[in-house]
C-alpha cells in the first residue's frame, strides 16, 4: 500500500508558528513608543492614531488581494512574500519623516494580510487532522506572544537607542523567521520530490473524500463564522484600544499602572490560545465555545458592576479573547474542504471582521466616551457584540459538530 499523503515535519510546522510571532508584534510595538513618535515627527493626535489604526484597515481592505495572490503565486510564495513585504515596511516605517512611518506602516499591514490569509491554507495542508487544532492553537498563541513581546520589549529600547532603532529591530526578528521558513520550506520541496505519486485510483478515493468533507461547509456556516469573527474583532481591538485609558479615568491609574492591565489581557490570550486543544480533548469542543463566550464578557461587564476588580476581569477575559480567535482558525481549517477553499474562508472570514469589526471599535468606542462623557455606553456596545459573537460561535461550532468527520486533508490546490 502507498504512503499517506505528504506531511511536513515539525520544521515546516515550527515555521508556520514563528510566523505568527511576527503578523501582531510590530504592529503592536508602536503603542509603546506612540508618543514620543508624536512629539518627534509634530504629528497630530489623529495622525498618530492611523499607526495602529491603519494595519487592521489593511486587514480588511488587502484582504481580497491578498486571496488573489495567494491562489496565483501559491502559499509558498506568497508567504515568503509576506515575509520579506514585513521586513521591508519595518525598515521604511523607521527610515525617515512623517511619510516614511506612514508608508511604512501601510506597507507592513498589507503584507502581514496576506500571512493572515494564508497560514490557514499552510495549516490545512501541511498539518495531519489529528493535530490541526494544536497548530492553529500554537499559531494563534504566538500573534499573543508576538503582542506581549511588543509590549513589553519596546519601551525599553526606546529609552535606550530611540524610537526608531525600537522598532526597526524587527526587523532583524523577521530576517530570522524568514531564514527559518526557507530553510523548512526547501526541506519539504526535498522530500516531496522524492515522495512516490499517487496512482489514479488512490487520487480518485482522496477526491470523494474531499467531497464528502465539503458537505461539512455549506455557505451559511462561512456567513456565520464572518458575522461571528466582526464581534471578536470589535472586542479585542476597542479593548486594546481603551482598556489603559479606562482604567486612568475611572480608578485614577497611573500610565504604568493602565499599562499593566493591557499586558495581563494580552499575556493571557497565550493561554487562552494553547488550552483550546487540551480542553477540547477533554470536554468536547462546544463546551469550550461556550465558556469562551461567558469568559469574555468578563471585561465590559465587570467593569460596570465592579471595576476595581480589574486584574480578575482581564484575566478571564485575556484568556476568553486568545480562545476566542483560536477557535475562528480552528473551524476555518476543519471546515475547509481543500486549499482553495481554505483560502477563501480564511479571506471572507477575515475581511469581512476586520473591515466591520477591528478597523470600525477604537474609533466608534471613542465617539461614543465623547458623546456620553463616561465608559458605561462603550462598556454596553462591547458586551453587545460579544453576545452576537458568542450565539454566532456556538451556533456555528454546533453545526459543524454535527456533521460527518472531515476526512484528512488534501494535498495543495
Amino acid at each position: 500500500m502507498r504512503a499517506a499523503p505528504f506531511r511536513a515535519p515539525w520544521l515546516v510546522a515550527a515555521a508556520i508558528i514563528a510566523l505568527g510571532l511576527i503578523l501582531r508584534g510590530p504592529i503592536i510595538a508602536v503603542a509603546p513608543v506612540l508618543a514620543d513618535i508624536k512629539v518627534d515627527l509634530s504629528l497630530s493626535s489623529a495622525q498618530a492614531g492611523l499607526l495602529t489604526s491603519v494595519p487592521v484597515l489593511c486587514f480588511a481592505l488587502v484582504t481580497p488581494v491578498a486571496s488573489f495572490l495567494i491562489a496565483r503565486l501559491g502559499p509558498d510564495l506568497a508567504t515568503t512574500l509576506a515575509i520579506l513585504g514585513v521586513i521591508l515596511g519595518t525598515i521604511v516605517r523607521s527610515a525617515g519623516g512623517a511619510e516614511a512611518v506612514v508608508a511604512g506602516t501601510i506597507l507592513m499591514g498589507a503584507f502581514i494580510t496576506v500571512g493572515n490569509v494564508v497560514v490557514p491554507v499552510l495549516i490545512r495542508r501541511e498539518v495531519s487532522a489529528d493535530r490541526a487544532r494544536v497548530a492553529t492553537a500554537l499559531y494563534t498563541g504566538a500573534l499573543n506572544l508576538g503582542s506581549v513581546i511588543g509590549t513589553f520589549a519596546t519601551a525599553p529600547l526606546a529609552e535606550l537607542a530611540g524610537w526608531r532603532v525600537a522598532l526597526v529591530w524587527w526587523a532583524v526578528f523577521t530576517a530570522v523567521v524568514l531564514g527559518l521558513w526557507l530553510f523548512a520550506e526547501r526541506r519539504r520541496a526535498l522530500l516531496v520530490e522524492r515522495a512516490e505519486p499517487l496512482t489514479a485510483a488512490e487520487r480518485a478515493d482522496e477526491e470523494s473524500a474531499e467531497g464528502r468533507s465539503g458537505r461539512r461547509s455549506d455557505a451559511l456556516t462561512g456567513t456565520l463564522l464572518a458575522v461571528a469573527f466582526i464581534g471578536q474583532g470589535f472586542a479585542y481591538y476597542g479593548i486594546s484600544a481603551w482598556l489603559p485609558t479606562l482604567l486612568r479615568d475611572d480608578l485614577g491609574f497611573d500610565a504604568t499602572q493602565a499599562g499593566s492591565a493591557a499586558t495581563v489581557f494580552q499575556l493571557f490570550g497565550l493561554a487562552g490560545s494553547l488550552g483550546v486543544p487540551l480542553a477540547a480533548r477533554r470536554v468536547g469542543l462546544l463546551p469550550v465555545t461556550v465558556a469562551m463566550a461567558v469568559g469574555w464578557l468578563a471585561v465590559p461587564l465587570g467593569l460596570l458592576l465592579a471595576p476595581q476588580a480589574w486584574l480578575a476581569w482581564s484575566i478571564f477575559a485575556g484568556a476568553a479573547q486568545g480562545a476566542g480567535i483560536t477557535l475562528v482558525f480552528v473551524i476555518i481549517v476543519e471546515i475547509a474542504r481543500n486549499g482553495m477553499h481554505a483560502r477563501r474562508l480564511s479571506a471572507v472570514t477575515q475581511g469581512v471582521g476586520y473591515g466591520f469589526g477591528g478597523a470600525t471599535a477604537p474609533t466608534v468606542l471613542g465617539a461614543v466616551h465623547d458623546a456620553t462623557g463616561g465608559w458605561a455606553a462603550p462598556l454596553i456596545l462591547v458586551a453587545v457584540a460579544l453576545v452576537a459573537f458568542g450565539i454566532l460561535i456556538v451556533w456555528t461550532v454546533a453545526r459543524s459538530q454535527r456533521a460527518p468527520a472531515a476526512s484528512t486533508p488534501a494535498p495543495p490546490t
